[in-house]
């Protein structure tokens, strides 16, 4: 049997290349038919995860650069170039992420995407000409304004005095002084969500919760939002009812306005890069997994993509995930192995992932093993 793993990142436990790794030691150490080839092809959508992905399966080179955090503190973060230096694969959440945060407070009025600004400015000075940038994961909810800011983006009240308190300043944003400091490259977001910028699905209702954002304050976070659509102008009332505009706290709006980006589905992107659809073809059993596998998942995450070109290809599917949050889930990736201990904690289960998610491999190998073995004699 040939076999392809391709499983997303188990959010907090194991990258997707930990998480191809275990379900690989686990199948083999299960499996007593040693005659299964076996295939990892790590993937991710638009969030975590993706710059390590592309970055390691093109064979790429990784860079680390001080940045300031989401909250104006040094910290070092990392991107990718791949492509002969060519292309840069930034992913926000390593310079402007609520995970970054740790346990300290959230402040969705300073959270700043400036990091991921500095990432974008220090892969264009060592000459990329294409730039693939994943959001997901921020603390932020300012539009992409930090991002802007470090690209030479300067903004101004009504009396034109500069603010250079932004976010923060953001309620008194009347214009914008452009940049074209990004002129020579190609800039394309891989975005996971559809969320517009503002309204009842915008950033601020539907993801602001998370990052500190409380009912009191959300009208005051939706306003300062819609004042920088309106410095923005046509572009920018477009680019607000834009698929994607609400990702990150906005960023997907603020690539679109203050980079000139296009949007795509991040599963997709990924898909294309790893060439995901030909590794399908080559299978016969396609394996998927991630942290959680619940019904946001059919929202354009990765391990919902992986099944769906499985099936299309009439090939067999299976997943493996730390949590379930309902069965039902197994008419769409086949059998769903839950890892988790129910008998310990959320942390003692993500610290030991990489040996639940190997056990419950090989256990799975095994049972279908039998079951071959029976079906054989039968």
């Amino acid at each position: 049997m040939k076999i392809l793993v391709a499983s997303d990142k188990f959010k907090g436990s194991l990258t997707s290349n930990e998480a191809c790794a275990a379900i690989t030691t686990g199948w083999r150490e299960g499996a007593t038919d040693g005659s299964h080839e076996i295939r990892c092809l790590p993937i991710a959508d638009g969030g975590d995860g993706i710059a390590e992905t592309l970055t390691k399966a093109a064979g790429g080179e990784w860079i680390t650069v001080t940045v300031h955090g989401p909250l104006g503190d040094p910290i070092t973060a990392g991107y990718g170039i791949i492509d002969g230096g060519k292309t840069a694969v930034i992913e926000m959440a390593t310079a402007s992420g609520l995970a970054l945060l740790g346990d300290g407070p959230l402040d969705p009025i300073r959270a700043s995407t400036r990091g991921t600004g500095e990432l974008i400015l220090d892969a264009l000075v060592r000459g990329v000409t294409e730039v693939i940038l994943g959001i997901g994961g921020s603390a932020t909810n300012d539009g992409g304004t930090g991002m802007a800011i470090a690209l030479g983006y300067r903004f101004f009240d009504p009396d034109k005095r500069p603010l250079i308190d932004l976010p923060f300043e953001l309620n008194q944003v009347a214009t914008i002084e452009t940049s074209d400091s990004f002129a020579c490259a190609k800039v394309t977001v891989a975005c996971d969500v559809t969320n517009p910028l503002l309204g009842p699905r915008g950033c601020t209702a539907i993801y602001g919760p998370q990052k500190g954002v409380t009912p009191e304050t959300a009208a005051m976070h939706e306003t300062r939002l819609a004042r920088l659509v309106e410095a923005t102008g046509e572009k920018g009332r477009l680019a607000a009812d834009t698929p994607g505009a609400g990702a990150a706290g906005g960023l997907g709006f603020g690539a679109m306005v203050f980079l000139d980006a296009t949007l795509v589905p991040g599963f997709d992107l990924v898909s294309d890069r790893l060439g995901l659809v030909e590794a399908v073809q080559w299978a016969d059993l396609v394996i998927t997994g991630e942290g959680r596998l619940d019904h946001q998942s059919l929202e354009g995450k990765g391990p919902h993509g992986v099944v769906e070109l499985a099936r299309a290809s009439g090939k067999l599917t299976a997943a493996f995930c730390g949590s379930l949050g309902d069965r039902s889930l197994e008419s769409v990736f086949g059998p769903i192995v839950e890892i988790s201990n129910p008998q310990r904690s959320l942390a003692e289960n993500m610290a030991d992932g990489a040996d639940l998610l190997r056990v419950a491999a090989r256990t799975f190998a095994a049972t279908l093993s039998e079951i071959s073995i029976r079906t054989s004699h039968a």
